[in-house]
């Protein structure tokens, strides 16, 4: 009788051990090159320090509901931190036409108030752009020079640039600069840092992020191989974009 029992607790653990599930380990962040065309004060439109601590290089579709939420928050972080000179802000181009059949030229209306009007009614269209439209393609093509009048634009030199075309080079300069740099939604921002990421700082991000794993295990964060180049994903809400920028300013 005891060799009986002793054998059914053997064979009790055995099925216990066998059918036990192991750990589910996630899968760690990449490490990637994040190939991304250096800042230019001469070509980009930057908002803030070009020199600040933190840049992030945005790429933006205007018709992309997403993004318009982020622009708000970008504002804010700007609004916080764009003073002191620590963070800085660059947009850059990323119409998906598949989605958005009237992002592209709302994105060379874009380029081209920054031709007529330098940076800062670069800023003032985009900032009135992202306030009128409800994106989907919503926003109507008859507002794109009136949003130039409204910032001060000359209509009638809007209207000649936009009508010809010369900015598509740009808008597809940009775009293929974030193709390189690994986006495939947006808003996509990659943070460019003066120094590499610590490994306190780098576990910290991390540790933020974690309540956006998706389904498949994935983070909206990675880290380029330098440690000089974050890159995020999404429509992060402001409160875990500060959080991270004060990470990375440690």
């Amino acid at each position: 009788m005891a060799l009986v029992i002793a054998g059914l607790l053997i064979a009790g653990a055995s099925s216990q051990v066998a059918t036990k599930q192991p750990p589910v380990v996630q899968p760690p962040p990449s490490l990637d090159a994040i190939t991304l065309k250096p800042v230019d004060v001469a070509r980009d439109h930057i908002r803030g320090n070009p020199d600040a601590d933190v840049v992030f290089v945005e790429f933006s579709d205007p018709e992309c509901p997403f993004c318009k939420r982020f622009h708000t928050v970008m504002q804010q972080l700007i609004n916080e931190y764009g003073k002191s000179g620590k963070v800085a802000w660059v947009y850059r181009e990323y119409p998906i036409v598949q989605l958005h059949s009237k992002a592209p030229k709302e994105s060379e209306a874009l380029e081209c108030s920054a031709e007529l009007g330098g940076n800062e009614k670069f800023w003032n269209y985009l900032d009135r752009l992202m306030t009128l439209t409800n994106s989907n393609d919503s926003l109507d093509p008859s507002n794109l020079p009136r949003i130039a009048t409204d910032v001060g634009l000359n209509e009638a030199l809007f209207m000649d640039c936009l009508s010809s075309g010369r900015q598509q080079a740009r808008v597809k300069s940009d775009f293929d600069d974030g193709v390189a740099a690994g986006v495939q939604g947006t808003p996509h921002s990659v943070l460019v840092l003066k120094a590499p990421i610590s490994a306190k700082s780098r576990q910290s991000v991390l540790g933020l992020m974690e309540q956006f794993r998706d389904q498949n295990g994935d983070l909206p964060v990675n880290f380029s191989l330098d440690g000089l180049r974050v890159g995020l994903n999404g429509a992060l809400p402001y409160q875990s974009v500060k959080a991270t920028v004060d990470a990375l300013l440690k």
